[in-house]
């Protein structure tokens, strides 16, 4: 299921505008929101204790896989961790999600906790410099497939087929090679290309200049790395999508094959009061300048999607 981050993930339908959005009038404590419902379609969602599973795919300094391995490990600090100003955490953004299982009318008990797994690094780039969906999900396939969310990252310098034309990441599940009381199993996966070089405007924004709509000045990343302070963005996109509607039948509006998830129908929304090419009032760091919205680990900033509340049909930011 190919995410459509939906502005070409972050740009085309907010800047433009669509049927899946409201542009009403905003205030600054009232963020635009979506004018849909979204539809539980009777599948499982993601719960209970999984590891994320980093690839990395082509070349990646030290420094950059420390940006989102830092965010992964963010994801399980506990909400009480936060600053002592009350500043939201990574963690709030994801405690958020659990709006989805409340819905549900099933009497098991869901909960999900995440946790950072293995690092693979392929930086001899073994399938080339030009993968295909099929090459993505062999990639994806290295990672443990049990109880497990696999993300293959690839490089700035690593063609994808639909990469900065109608995605900058996507996520899906594949048949697990392991078996469970006989059965074959599935394992969800993701794929987040680094935009810094073939299309920022796109999927870096705010953090780079956008291709389309209005054209506000940049933001600065607050890593101080536009294309990976843009995976993360992305990254989070997913995951929301991933856990929400792991396998194509869960939380979702439209079609399935272009599907409305818990993040992308809040499309370049991140802070109250944002509008087309605003991503609105967010924490600025008095040193350095930079945007975000979340404390994560290690003293790392980050900047996260808002996320659809499925109870009151908003999209719910941070700050």
């Amino acid at each position: 299921m190919s995410a459509f981050l939906k502005l070409l993930l972050l740009i085309s339908l907010f800047h433009f505008g669509s049927a899946a959005r409201s542009l009403s009038e905003t205030s600054s404590d009232q963020t635009q929101q979506p004018s849909l419902q979204f539809q539980y379609h009777n599948g499982p969602l993601l719960s209970g204790k999984f590891s994320i599973n980093l690839i990395w795919y082509g070349n990646f300094k030290p420094s950059q896989r420390a940006i989102v391995s830092d965010f992964i490990t963010s994801l399980a600090s506990p909400p009480q961790s936060k600053p002592a100003s009350g500043q939201p955490s990574v963690a709030t953004w994801l405690k958020s999600i659990e709006k989805y299982y409340h819905l549900l009318s099933s009497k098991k008990q869901y909960s999900l906790s995440l946790s950072l797994g293995t690092q693979t690094l392929d930086d001899k780039y073994s399938l080339g410099k030009s993968l295909t969906a099929r090459q993505i999900q062999q990639l994806a396939s290295k990672g443990a497939q049990n109880y497990a969310i696999n993300v293959v990252l690839t490089s700035s310098d690593v063609l994808v087929d639909g990469f900065c034309m109608s995605k900058c990441g996507s996520h899906s599940s594949s048949s697990s090679s392991s078996h469970i009381r006989g059965k074959t199993q599935k394992f969800t996966y993701i794929w987040v290309g680094n935009s810094e070089t073939q299309c920022p405007g796109q999927c870096a924004w705010p953090f780079h200049q956008p291709i389309y709509g209005p054209q506000g000045p940049p933001l600065v990343a607050p890593n101080n790395d536009v294309g990976l302070d843009g995976m993360v963005i992305n990254l989070a996109s997913l995951l929301a999508g991933t856990v929400t509607n792991p396998f194509g039948n869960g939380y979702y509006q439209g079609p399935k094959e272009a599907p409305l998830e818990a993040a992308s129908a809040c499309p370049g929304v991140y802070g109250k009061g944002a509008y087309p090419g605003y991503a609105g009032n967010l924490l600025v760091d008095p040193t350095t300048g930079a945007s975000y919205n979340a404390h994560g680990s290690n003293g790392k900033k980050f900047l996260l999607p808002a996320l659809f509340d499925p109870s009151t049909s908003t999209c719910s930011t941070l700050v």
